[in-house]
């Protein structure tokens, strides 16, 4: 990250540190949380990989698997570079937004499941049957709450923007 930030290297990357800690807290890779951090606190269209190991202390392997899971989850996005090798990533100005929005792929995903197994439980599976039946409707119940919270945030996010609620920055 360039030098000129007014943040200052050090303290960006105290505050890449305590990400990693919260994430940790919530059990959750403390690395998938300095990544995300990292890209979050940095002026710059993208970051590579190798550009995140060094910053981060960490391994090829860590960073590798922690960008995957982060990337699946809409928290980052890989970015072809032209003319360049290997690995970069960024972060949407609204990650939040993005998470929401890839979080109803894991719902659905978990609603195809409960569906598949219901249709390969016999009749007798009644215990069963109805702890996938509410597997499935909690799912499907979740994904209609994401499309309303998505729809409330873009509100909120429109107010903020024209001077209304949640304009302190």
């Amino acid at each position: 990250m360039p030098s000129e930030d007014t943040l200052g290297e050090d303290r960006r990357l105290a505050f890449v540190e305590e990400m990693g800690l919260l994430w940790e807290a919530e059990a959750l890779s403390p690395m998938q949380g300095r990544v995300l951090a990292y890209l979050m606190l940095s002026n710059e269209p993208y970051c590579s990989s190798a550009e995140l190991a060094e910053a981060l202390r960490a391994s090829k392997g860590s960073i590798s698997t922690a960008t995957r899971v982060l990337a699946d989850a809409g928290l980052i996005r890989r970015v072809p570079v032209p003319g360049q090798r290997g690995h970069f990533f960024r972060t949407e100005d609204d990650v939040w937004g993005a998470f929401l929005a890839g979080e109803r792929l894991h719902l659905r995903r978990q609603r195809a499941y409960a569906e598949a197994v219901i249709a390969e439980l016999g009749e007798s599976d009644v215990r069963p049957r109805r702890r996938l039946i509410n597997m499935r409707d909690y799912m499907r119940w979740l994904e209609e709450q994401h499309h309303r919270t998505m729809r409330e945030w873009q509100e909120y996010k429109r107010k903020r923007d024209e001077g209304g609620e949640g304009t302190e920055s």
